[in-house]
């Protein structure tokens, strides 16, 4: 494969995995080199301005973390949806150029057909089916967990992370009690120590 390039990448169209979905229901296709900010802000318009009640976000390969880090900033920053997560296996289909053909012949072009994993992910505000595989019920609203940027990092505040109280330092007294029975116990070994040999010579 040295000498070819990939030329063309596409995946195979299939059905989202979800049943009883409407026709216009949005559908949030991440890619690899997808902006995470431009995706959530398209995705929130349409749950908050356009006043979808579903929308489904999908990735194959090395775009399914970043599918799910959208799935989680969506679910903070709205709050009380459904979730029903599938997992399956999409073709892509990949076209490789050679870049050294024979003089005078034809352009021979590879194609590889590739199996990688994929993630789809149904977020609701109406109840979903709890019984089905994958559901996942809405988050309570504590409020106290991590929260994260449109970037994908943990953003905590300094107010959040201080509901985390360090321990309170040992008080002066038990470390005085501890000094003393540690002086008593080096004080006593070492004179058994002595006395052991003593006993050598």
């Amino acid at each position: 494969m040295e000498n070819f390039r990939k030329v063309r990448t596409s995946e195979e169209d299939s059905p989202l995995p979800f049943a009883d979905l409407p026709p216009d229901v949005v559908e949030m296709k991440v890619k690899e080199g997808s902006k995470i900010r431009n995706l959530m802000n398209f995705a929130m318009a349409q749950m908050e301005l356009k006043g979808s009640r579903q929308i489904v976000f999908s990735g194959s390969g090395r775009a399914v973390t970043k599918t799910i880090t959208c799935v989680e900033i969506m679910k903070r920053k709205l709050g009380g949806l459904h979730q029903v997560t599938k997992v399956r296996y999409k073709t892509l289909l990949e076209v490789w150029e050679n870049q050294d053909p024979l003089p005078g012949g034809p352009v021979q072009n590879l194609t590889v057909h590739k199996n990688v994993p994929s993630i789809c992910i149904l977020l609701s505000r109406d109840p979903l089916d709890p019984n089905q595989t994958g559901y996942q019920p809405p988050e309570p609203q504590h409020g106290l967990g991590p929260q994260i940027s449109d970037e994908g990092e943990d953003t905590s505040s300094s107010s959040t992370k201080g509901l985390k109280r360090p321990l309170p330092p040992p008080s002066e007294e038990l470390l005085t009690k501890k000094l003393q029975v540690e002086v008593a116990d080096s004080r006593r070994g070492s004179g058994t120590t002595h006395h052991q040999l003593d006993g050598h010579h």
